[in-house]
């Protein structure tokens, strides 16, 4: 847990300023906490995780940014289906748990399944954020916007990126996704949705979200963990990304 004492610390390790004040947790995400760390630099994001860290690990996911900074091939995450075997395989296992969401993640499958069947290989063509959810793009005080949570950032085709946005703020809204494109155009955004397979990055991330929800669900040790992640693949349920999800938002966007 962080202490406010940290903020000359914290901000003299990463090099971020003077007049350091921790602040927080002002928010939390599924694995840690986030504090506010403010400087005469301006405010920085300090996530607290919420389990121990190693730290071999965390030097060679900040070799990991670096590399990636200088791009490279897209990772596998956002690209590769599950596969009707690895879904079948949890569906089994999840129904032998009694997992409460258990068959409605089985009904759905053959959506599931055929949205997979729409992925291609995607281009390397800049470095994106790969995680742009709703969690981390939050209003500033003045109602502009600020993107947090940039660790996942690497090589992807900024179409993925635009359609996760569209998918995830558009809320299903086809005069919604269709307002958001155009807002994007007009800024001067330079990707364009024109196949289904432009969607890739969003129907890849979905898919090994909602697994990793599952499995974490199978291994909880306590009912308040099982009820925090049956809540996360319930999001996964209640819109789901299907071939028609995959249509409305190309129509939106042309």
């Amino acid at each position: 847990m962080l202490d406010p004492d940290q903020a000359a610390e914290l901000a003299g390790r990463f090099a971020l300023g003077d007049h350091a004040v921790l602040k927080g947790p002002v928010a939390a995400g599924r694995l840690g906490d986030v504090w506010r760390l403010s400087t005469d630099r301006g405010d920085f994001a300090v996530k607290d995780a919420r389990f121990p860290v190693d730290p071999a690990e965390v030097a060679a996911d900040a070799a990991y940014q670096d590399r990636v900074a200088a791009s490279g091939p897209v990772d596998r995450w956002y690209v590769d289906a599950l596969g009707e075997p690895v879904w079948r395989d949890l569906v089994a296992r999840l129904h032998s748990a009694r997992a409460p969401f258990a068959g409605r993640l089985e009904s759905l499958l053959p959506e599931v399944l055929a949205a997979e069947a729409l992925l291609v290989e995607t281009d390397p063509v800049q470095v994106c954020h790969r995680d742009l959810w709703a969690d981390n793009v939050l209003r500033t005080p003045d109602e502009g916007l600020v993107v947090l949570d940039w660790e996942n950032s690497g090589p992807g085709d900024p179409a993925g990126e635009l359609g996760v946005v569209l998918f995830e703020f558009g809320q299903g809204d086809d005069g919604r996704m269709r307002e958001l494109f155009a807002s994007y155009v007009d800024a001067g955004g330079p990707a364009r949705l024109r196949t289904p397979g432009d969607l890739t990055m969003l129907i890849a991330q979905t898919g090994h979200i909602a697994r990793t929800g599952c499995e974490r669900w199978l291994s909880a040790a306590t009912d308040e963990e099982r009820a925090d992640n049956a809540a996360w693949v319930g999001e996964f349920l209640d819109e789901p990304l299907t071939v028609a999800t995959v249509e409305a938002i190309l129509d939106a966007a042309r």
